[in-house]
């Protein structure tokens, strides 16, 4: 998917997030966006995303030469950032099963397989509330990860990630790019956006 950003702003009262944000993201790109807690970096992607609406400018999303429409992109896209829950009532097959309602996982994975791939199968029928905060960051990844998705959005990967939870993290991401637009958001860990040949300072838009 190509995204194209034209002199993006967002403003929530008097306060300037950002302002004059000019970007292209190819398809099939990778690219980073870096800043401090607070910079605006997650209003950034979740504008990306379509989550968001700016203040002043425009927002093109493009999959195959076809424009999408702002209904159409959420279909197309799959993110995990921490201020997006899960359905904790459900236990972990039941969200899978539900997720991949709406997103088909790629190269048909089925439940139990991505249960698997996450470190996850010993809880398959578990109440995702009864999850520790380690193990539900790792099905918030597997599910963005694993969707069949062109664009993919990632804001802080590794929150609540052990050492040996993020090296999982970035050998599933590194199976897994290949072919698809790839967005993250970091405070500058370097771990979680390695891949990236793009950077944008997102407080270079003040």
């Amino acid at each position: 998917m190509h995204v194209t950003l034209h002199d993006i702003a967002k403003q929530y009262g008097r306060e300037i997030v950002f302002r004059g944000v000019d970007l292209s993201l190819e398809a099939g790109s990778r690219t980073a966006i870096l800043g401090p807690n607070g910079s605006g970096k997650s209003t950034l992607l979740q504008i990306i995303a379509g989550a968001i609406i700016p203040t002043q400018g425009t927002i093109l999303h493009t999959l195959n030469g076809t424009r999408l429409e702002q209904e159409q992109v959420y279909t197309h896209i799959s993110i995990a950032a921490p201020y997006l829950g899960l359905y904790e009532d459900l236990s972990l097959r039941q969200t899978i099963a539900f997720h991949a309602r709406f997103k088909p996982f790629r190269q048909g994975m089925a439940p139990d397989a991505l249960a698997k791939l996450a470190y996850l199968d010993h809880a398959l029928e578990k109440p995702v509330s009864h999850f520790s905060s380690g193990m539900k960051q790792r099905l918030k990844l597997a599910l963005a990860i694993l969707s069949d998705t062109p664009l993919l959005l990632l804001d802080e990967p590794t929150s609540n990630l052990d050492a040996e939870a993020i090296a999982w993290f970035s050998q599933l991401l590194r199976d897994h790019a290949d072919n698809r637009t790839l967005v993250v958001a970091s405070n500058r860990q370097k771990v979680e956006f390695e891949l990236c040949e793009g950077v944008v300072e997102v407080g270079s838009y003040k």
